[in-house]
């Protein structure tokens, strides 16, 4: 029988606790939905869709200091999802001419350019590993052009990401050796010769608008700038992948609705949706409590660290019918996996825009696939075997 209480104690969303985490959940939500882990320096978790959603839009009782990440990923706050109001409008204002829909209507053509060439040479080269050739490929190539990033660069992404984000609740040293380096290496890109003029929406790189950007009249500083290309960095490159990673996934598993897409793409946009709800990249990010306050009977104080449970949340059955379920039509889909409030995902609508393009360019491009190894995981931006079908 599942001792609760422990179960409760060792909450984690990383790794290993990945494996069994949908019944994780569950289990916290039917009998502990506020409840107190010991991990990462102890935290309260919140697993219900309301208390969540409660959270991210109040900012006077829940700071994001000293970092969202929950352990942390990097030794200084990370612009700007590591600052609170009224600095955080300040700093994304800086990008949001990047990611109205005017430029990201720009942006589609190139999108789905990478993703057809991409799909092409995943088919014609008999390649089995669908994250190496398209799941990874086409965010770092795409966001790696939009970033400013030079393209002689894009090889030691990968294995910078991966240490950071997945080696830290493993060997820190190995994440921080990969912290310092990402450091350096924006560094060197900013010590570069560049103008600094404004450039107009939907032609300059996300490097020209931090360079060119003036919070409060002033340039940001070096400290600033490095903050801000990393947290870049991070999140335009793996995020998306493995929102694209898991999508396929599932679809090598259920070869009917694989089908179904193919024969009704317009499907696409809610299936994309859905995996978000149910495989979101992000389960989980963290508060910092600034009053004492109760939450369903539970006295969470001043200083508390609260870790938001989305992984939990996007299967309330409070909020959806069946929701561990994935249903690729549903069409109502108030998820978490871009978060909600002033903190929602900047690049939110840009990662939908990849994620949908890459299914639809995927799917049109290779034929039947199921999986090859049923050892890989759903989560992650592991190796992902596919049989292609003759």
């Amino acid at each position: 029988m599942t001792n609760v209480k422990d179960v409760e104690r060792n909450m984690d969303f990383h790794g290993d606790a990945l494996d069994t985490i949908f019944d994780t959940y569950r289990l916290m939500r039917e009998n502990c939905p506020v409840g107190r882990s010991e991990k990462y320096g102890g935290f309260w978790f919140l697993s219900k869709s309301d208390d969540i959603f409660k959270v991210e839009q109040d900012p006077e009782n829940f700071s994001v200091k000293p970092t969202m990440l929950v352990p942390p990923v990097a030794d200084f706050p990370m612009i700007p999802i590591d600052t609170d109001l009224p600095e955080l409008a300040e700093y994304r204002r800086i990008l949001l001419p990047l990611f109205t829909p005017q430029a990201l209507a720009k942006m589609e053509k190139s999108v789905r350019e990478v993703a057809q060439d991409l799909a092409s040479k995943f088919i014609a080269s008999g390649e089995t590993d669908a994250t190496a050739g398209f799941a990874r490929a086409l965010p770092t190539i795409f966001f790696s052009r939009l970033a400013g990033f030079p393209e002689a660069d894009w090889p030691k992404f990968d294995a910078w990401v991966d240490d950071i984000l997945y080696e830290r609740t493993v060997d820190p040293d190995r994440a921080k050796k990969a912290q310092d380096d990402v450091v350096a290496y924006f560094g060197d890109l900013l010590d570069k010769d560049r103008s600094g003029s404004v450039p107009e929406a939907g032609t300059g790189t996300i490097m020209d608008f931090l360079i060119a950007a003036k919070v409060n009249g002033k340039p940001l500083t070096r400290d600033e700038l490095l903050s801000y290309c990393y947290l870049m960095f991070l999140g335009g490159l793996d995020t998306t992948a493995w929102a694209i990673r898991a999508s396929l996934w599932y679809l090598a598993q259920n070869v009917d609705e694989q089908q179904m897409l193919r024969e009704n793409p317009d499907l696409i946009p809610m299936a994309a949706e859905e995996f978000l709800r149910t495989m979101a990249p992000v389960q989980a990010m963290g508060r910092t409590c600034m009053k004492d306050v109760v939450i369903r009977g539970q006295e969470i104080k001043a200083g508390d660290r609260v870790v938001l449970l989305f992984g939990a949340g996007n299967r309330d059955p409070e909020i959806y019918d069946e929701p561990d379920k994935i249903k690729i039509d549903r069409a109502d889909n108030r998820h978490l996996a871009f978060g909600a409030g002033h903190h929602r995902c900047l690049g939110s609508n840009l990662g939908r825009r990849e994620l949908v393009i890459g299914l639809e360019e995927f799917l049109s491009h290779v034929p039947e696939f199921t999986l090859g190894d049923p050892s890989e995981k759903w989560y992650g931006v592991g190796r992902l075997t596919l049989n292609i079908k003759k």
